[in-house]
């Protein structure tokens, strides 16, 4: 299962992903927010980090206007490791290397093609497993 959680800068795009994943075929749980109306990042960015660190979601997607916030509260989370992408690359390289378990993106930076391609490549990308990049992560986690 896949948290995903905004504040309402980034609820159109979570709208968007959401929708995007479900029709992936996976199962999404949505931790808010609802509406576009001001709300605090924080809360949405706790929520989904909260869901990732239990193990009861596998991973997790956090959007704010520019990502930069919400991936800041995600990763106070032991257990979370966010990563704010705003391109493809960025989102294989933190799959393959730092074993990231949350996509953070900016709702008003990244378009709605990119982000498409972002998540995809995010969720389509596996832990490389590499001792080097292991020890790395194992040194995060400490």
């Amino acid at each position: 299962m896949i948290a995903i959680g905004s504040d309402h800068g980034g609820f159109e795009m979570k709208e968007k992903v959401k929708k995007h994943l479900e029709e992936k075929g996976y199962e999404v749980k949505d931790c808010g927010c609802y509406s576009k109306e001001s709300c605090d990042y924080p809360v949405f960015g706790h929520a989904v980090a909260k869901e990732v660190a239990s193990g009861n979601c596998e991973k997790g997607v956090v959007i704010c206007t520019t990502g930069i916030g919400i991936s800041m509260v995600a990763n106070k989370t032991k257990g979370v490791r966010c990563a704010l992408c705003s391109e493809p690359l960025s989102a294989k390289m933190t799959r393959l290397h730092n074993d990231a378990n949350v996509l953070a993106m900016g709702g008003a930076l990244v378009g709605e093609n990119m982000a498409m391609e972002i998540v995809d490549t995010f969720f389509g990308t596996e832990f490389s497993g590499e001792e080097k990049h292991q020890r790395r992560v194992n040194l995060i986690e400490e």
